[in-house]
């Protein structure tokens, strides 16, 4: 191995060398730290010297040979080849010596401890070995080497000091590499060496110019000083960590990048740290403990060693490259010295420093870190520390760290109030990354909760588990009454007044009913639905924050309630964020015609709960987003969105609301045509208790669409009867914004049902209340006129477009027009029949569309009207001003000067202004032209509007 800054060391004993040879002895001591090339120095020079000829004998002083008498010298003779009868002797009088280490023998090492004979022994026998090494040097000039000299035994020492004496006149160069700081025996050796006549060595680290002529001698071309900078910082320019840090970096490819720290380096680190002595190893971890609260007096009391002893530790590890002052030059040194203490030692050790950091003041997160790896909690204080640094942990998004240090507080813990509260705090923090993992801590709680043990947010949490899991909705309610009321705190009632509103509205549970028709919770009368009217939650005073804004929106959308709800939901922080609660607001913006509002909000919270590392927000709002594109009528969105949800957690960890994510990727992957992706999803398990929620309902409407469309019509009638049954027993209000008449219809209508399909329809476009789904009603306007004659049917699907418009849905627009264009078709008017299709066309190409069945009627209607003559020459769009065209368009569609006045919001004056304009400059002589002549010119239709993002009146109202 090449040697860096190292020219004038090997000079020096080059030159002791030189003046053995001429006879005259001499002595060099090497000292350095552990791993700085000591050893590596030696043997380049034994190699040299004995390439001319010297005779070289080289032994290795051990720890675990203190104890042996004259082990040195054995080891030298041995390598000599030379055969000394006395020291022989005295190993086979004293076996229990030469038997490895005799500290561990034990009772044998009691019986061969010298005595007064043994040591007359142990004299001569030096006597007879230092006369042999002198013997070998008449006829050649004799090196002997030492290494790790500072750990050789006391009668070695001595028979080295007795040679050294002997040597000044014979060709014997004597080389001890020493290091007066290990802490072993060091200190002891080294002053009885340097007492005798000596020439010095020190070896230093490595410069930065040194590893950077390493790093370039090993990579064969030089390195940018960057790198070589960097290695130096990590390892003080210490060889052995150097080629170590070397060695992982470029496990892969000989190019030295940027340090990586593997095995190599901790082998290395561990090889520093075995030249020294327990304390400092000790001291070592210690620092690694304190961090940045490590200092000399805190580490001397975390090990119970004395000050001087810690000084000189951190000394000795500042000079071997593992520390820079009381920092680990690189963290990976920390782990491997902590990982090798025996798990006794460490676990005292890190009890020691969480007692001194927890007096001194530090941080809860860095005791708590210290009882959790030693595994304790101490009294009285650990139990309060752990709480404090969960909490902190999952502020900081580290749900892992935070569970650990509740389930160690948990362990230990007698008092059953505190008890209470850790499990539930355990159980919120496993629900943030999976619901199921909370079942194991909430579980407990239950009883607590029925027997009145538990604080309201407490309780509270258990509740919503409960019904997340899918536990019995009717128990969960009669806990809620029992835990509301007037003796209650206003916080304790939010609390419990929360999940009741989950319960009703988010599960679509009704309140409990007793034989006396009234709830426990006070619903006790009948919505127009048959099914129970508005429950109490949503008229509670004690809702507060979100919720009550959420109530408002559910009992009636206007701009301001829908703005104050968006408002609330962009301020949301996560530890106060309940998921169904935000989940439900943006369902219910969506289903108030407000699907881009819904859509972008749900964009901003699902990048926040990313960041945040919450897997099971993140995986619901997910859900959440492929239902909203669902209702915008993006299916490729729709199905992405679901599949990734169902991706994020098992089946165990949605509880109930598996049924969201499932039921979207099913009437997307059937909208979509992809029918056996469909019927895959469809035969995934479910819990029973899905189908006492609104999800259930959700996924056995997707199911019966799946049905109809590959052609099992009764099946899907079957399923969608029971949607209705169960939509029957949930919260009326709920009917609303679940279209499950308009799935009867289609299904009746699709089997000949036409009377009944018709009944269906019927009911659905006269569902009213504070909040009539515009989507329903504009899918049953389209429904009623399939089953009606074609001169009525325009005026039915005129209403549909205006709501299916309004809604948002540009699949089910783009079927209403395509529908429309095929009656203007059958009724002769082909003009008008060309024109629609182009509309169906341009919301077409805003978005995959397909027919509701999955097939591809749209598409195929279109491409037929395509054939009716479509003008290919762009026209003079531009002789009409923007609320001219639209004015047109809606003329041109067949609606009325009165119908087009109270749509756009401007005055009858001003719509027969505008088409008098329109008339003179596309020279219509009469309004039953116009549609030709609107195809003639290319003229921007409605659709086009729609695309932009809607009509204003102050836009018409202008020429």
């Amino acid at each position: 191995m090449r040697l860096f800054e190292r020219s004038r060391e090997a000079n020096t004993l080059a030159k002791a060398f030189d003046a053995c040879s001429a006879g005259i002895g001499q002595f060099v001591i090497i000292t350095g730290g552990p791993g700085s090339g000591k050893s590596e120095l030696v043997h380049d020079t034994l190699k040299t010297v004995g390439e001319v000829g010297a005779t070289v004998l080289l032994a290795t002083a051990l720890p675990s040979r203190t104890e042996q008498p004259l082990s040195i010298f054995r080891q030298l003779l041995r390598d000599a080849e030379v055969s000394c009868a006395t020291l022989e002797q005295l190993a086979s009088t004293h076996p229990g010596w030469y038997q490895g280490n005799t500290r561990d023998k034990g009772a044998n090492a009691e019986q061969d401890r010298p005595d007064s004979d043994s040591d007359r022994a142990v004299a001569l026998a030096a006597d007879a070995a230092t006369a042999a090494l002198l013997e070998l040097a008449d006829e050649r000039p004799l090196v002997i080497a030492v290494d790790d000299a500072h750990l050789m035994d006391d009668d070695s020492l001595s028979a080295l000091l007795s040679l050294l004496h002997r040597i000044r006149k014979k060709r014997i160069l004597v080389v001890c590499v020493s290091w007066e700081q290990s802490g072993i025996r060091g200190p002891i050796v080294h002053r009885q060496l340097i007492r005798q006549p000596h020439e010095r060595v020190r070896v230093a680290p490595l410069t930065e110019d040194g590893v950077s002529a390493l790093l370039s001698q090993h990579a064969g071309r030089p390195v940018p000083r960057e790198t070589s900078d960097a290695y130096h910082r990590a390892t003080g320019g210490n060889p052995m960590l150097v080629h170590a840090l070397l060695d992982d970096s470029t496990r892969f490819g000989s190019e030295p990048g940027s340090p990586v720290a593997s095995s190599a380096y901790r082998q290395a680190v561990l090889s520093c740290l075995g030249g020294t002595s327990p304390a400092h190893t000790h001291i070592c971890a210690a620092i690694a403990m304190l961090g940045d609260f490590a200092s000399a007096r805190a580490v001397a009391l975390v090990t119970g060693e004395p000050l001087t002893t810690a000084l000189e530790a951190v000394s000795v590890l500042n000079s071997v490259g593992l520390l820079a002052d009381y920092d680990f030059r690189h963290p990976a040194a920390a782990d491997a010295v902590l990982h090798e203490l025996p798990d006794k030692d460490l676990a005292r050790l890190n009890v020691e420093a969480a007692r001194l950091l927890y007096q001194a003041g530090a941080p809860e997160r860095d005791v708590a870190a210290l009882l959790l790896a030693a595994d304790r909690v101490v009294p009285p204080w650990g139990a309060k520390v752990l709480r404090g640094a969960a909490d902190h942990a999952l502020g900081a998004d580290n749900v892992r760290e935070s569970m650990s240090y509740l389930r160690l507080a948990l362990r230990d813990h007698t008092d059953e109030h505190d008890r209470h509260r850790l499990l539930a705090a355990l159980g919120r923090a496993a629900w943030r990354v999976n619901p199921a993992a909370a079942e194991a801590s909430l579980a407990q709680l239950r009883r607590a909760v029925f027997d009145d043990c538990l604080e309201a947010d407490d309780a509270a949490t258990v509740l919503r588990h409960m019904l997340w899991q899918g536990e019995d909705s009717e128990q969960v309610a009669r806990a809620i009454g029992a835990l509301s009321g007037p003796a209650r705190s206003g916080e304790d009632n939010q609390s419990i007044a929360e999940v009741e509103f989950i319960r009703q509205w988010f599960y679509g549970v009704p309140g409990v009913r007793h034989p006396g028709g009234h709830g426990d919770d006070g619903a006790g009368t009948d919505g127009p639905d048959g099914g129970p009217a508005t429950g109490p939650a949503i008229r509670e005073p004690g809702l507060m924050g979100l919720s009550p804004k959420l109530a408002q929106l559910i009992a009636g959308a206007s701009d301001e309630v829908v703005a104050a709800v968006v408002q609330s939901l962009q301020g949301l922080q996560l530890d106060r964020m309940k998921p169904e609660l935000v989940a439900m607001s943006l369902l219910a913006i969506a289903h108030t015609d407000r699907t881009a509002t819904a859509a972008e909000v749900c964009e901003t919270l699902l990048a926040y709960v990313e960041r945040r590392k919450a897997t099971t927000w993140h995986a619901l709002l997910t859900a959440v987003r492929a239902e909203i594109a669902l209702l915008q009528g993006d299916i490729e969105t729709a199905e992405a969105k679901s599949a990734q949800a169902l991706d994020m957690m098992h089946t165990r960890g949605w509880g109930v609301l598996i049924g969201l994510p499932l039921g979207t990727a099913v009437f997307a992957n059937t909208a979509l045509g992809r029918h056996d992706r469909a019927a895959e999803l469809l035969e995934r398990e479910l819990p029973d208790a899905v189908f006492r929620t609104v999800f259930g309902v959700q996924y056995l409407r997707a199911r019966g669409h799946h049905y109809l469309a590959t052609d099992r019509a009764f099946a899907g009638l079957s399923d969608f009867e029971t949607c209705g049954r169960l939509m029957r027993d949930a919260n009326a209000e709920l009917h609303k914004g679940i279209p499950w008449r308009v799935d009867l219809a289609e299904a009746n209508l699709r089997i000949g049902r036409t009377k009944t399909a018709r009944e269906w329809a019927q009911a659905q476009v006269e569902v009213g209340g504070s909040r009539p789904s515009s989507r329903a009603r504009g899918v049953a306007l389209r429904l009623l006129a399939q089953m009606s004659r074609p001169n009525m049917r325009t005026s039915l699907l005129h209403e549909a477009i205006d709501l299916l418009r309004a809604s948002g849905d540009r699949r089910e627009l783009a079927v209403a027009f395509s529908d429309l264009s095929a009656t203007h078709y059958e009724l002769g008017d082909y003009a008008r029949a060309r024109l629609v299709a182009r509309h169906a066309g341009q919301v077409e190409a805003a978005g995959p569309v397909e027919s509701p069945a999955g097939g591809s009627a749209v598409g195929s209607r279109l491409i037929a009207l395509e054939h009716l003559g479509l003008p290919e020459e762009p026209g003079t769009a531009m002789l009409l001003t923007d609320a001219e065209c639209r004015v047109a368009g809606l003329a041109a569609l067949g609606y009325s000067n009165r119908e087009i006045s109270r749509r756009i919001h401007v005055t009858m004056s001003t719509v027969e202004q505008h088409l008098t304009r329109v008339y003179r400059k596309l020279k219509v002589a009469s309004r039953a032209d116009l549609p030709s002549k609107m195809l003639e010119h290319r003229i921007p239709t409605l659709s086009d509007h729609f695309s932009s993002g809607g009509t204003s009146a102050s836009a018409l109202s202008g020429g």
